[in-house]
């Protein structure tokens, strides 16, 4: 499949160019076609060797298959994550009402449109 035409459609194609452009033309035009596909070729290939010889050593060890967005199934990620086997580590009901008491002890700080503004130094 090359764009999606399947043999049929092509060969439609093929047979409207041929009645359309006629018998004069057609070898002309085919010519064209078949350096513009080569000089295609040429370009992808010499696209894919730039990038190899870019990328160095290690673009021959890539597994590209691995990388290719469309064998992510989203329902399969979530599916795998919800069945996990891996046993879900309890909370001490304790533990969180002290963390609970703890964080509503500390008051909530109001705003004083006076106040300096608050100024991060590690932030810049």
């Amino acid at each position: 499949m090359f764009f999606g035409l399947d043999m049929e459609k092509l060969l439609l194609i093929g047979v409207f160019a041929a009645l359309l452009l006629g018998p004069e033309k057609l070898p002309k035009y085919a010519e064209m076609l078949a350096r513009f596909t080569r000089r295609a070729r040429e370009w992808v290939n010499g696209a894919r060797d730039r990038v190899k010889e870019e990328m160095g050593e290690d673009y021959d060890d890539i597994e590209w298959r691995k990388l290719d967005p469309r064998q992510y199934d989203p329902r399969r990620i979530i599916r795998d994550a919800l069945i996990d086997d891996a046993p879900v580590a309890t909370v001490q009901a304790a533990g969180v009402a002290a963390a609970v008491t703890a964080t509503a002890a500390t008051p909530m700080r109001t705003f004083d449109p006076n106040a300096p503004v608050p100024f991060d130094s590690e932030a810049t």
